[in-house]
């Protein structure tokens, strides 16, 4: 599936994080597709400002989940985020930075690439 999908800068879509896994289907890419309600799509560097807001919206990504197998993250991890919730931080002025390269192309559906370069891994 990695190969056939895109990044936001039209190039195929890179690994975002192996540790931890991420991804909708724990690939390590921010793959996805119609069952993906959520469009995990945004490679992100979290940030605790971003983690703690999450949590305030009622997704915690702080705590582990092993039914799930979630770790837990805490900042500095790479991790594969819902479109509409980094737009969301954007708008709070909260968004954790972005690895382009890593982010699927799905995300300009929801965000713009100019939003997306502006807040890119420096």
């Amino acid at each position: 599936m990695e190969t056939t999908q895109k990044n936001v800068l039209g190039t195929d879509l890179q690994l975002a994080s192996k540790n931890p896994l991420t991804g909708f289907y724990r690939t390590g890419f921010c793959s996805t597709d119609e069952k993906d309600r959520g469009v995990h799509v945004v490679a992100a560097v979290v940030t605790d400002e971003f983690l703690n807001y999450s949590l305030s919206r009622g997704n915690d990504l702080i705590s582990p989940y092993p039914a799930s197998g979630f770790p837990g993250l805490k900042a500095g991890n790479i991790w594969c985020l819902c479109a509409m919730r980094w737009k969301e931080a954007l708008d709070a002025g909260v968004a954790p930075p972005v690895i382009l390269e890593a982010t699927n192309i799905k995300a300009l559906q929801y965000i713009t690439l100019e939003d997306l370069k502006n807040n890119q891994v420096k």
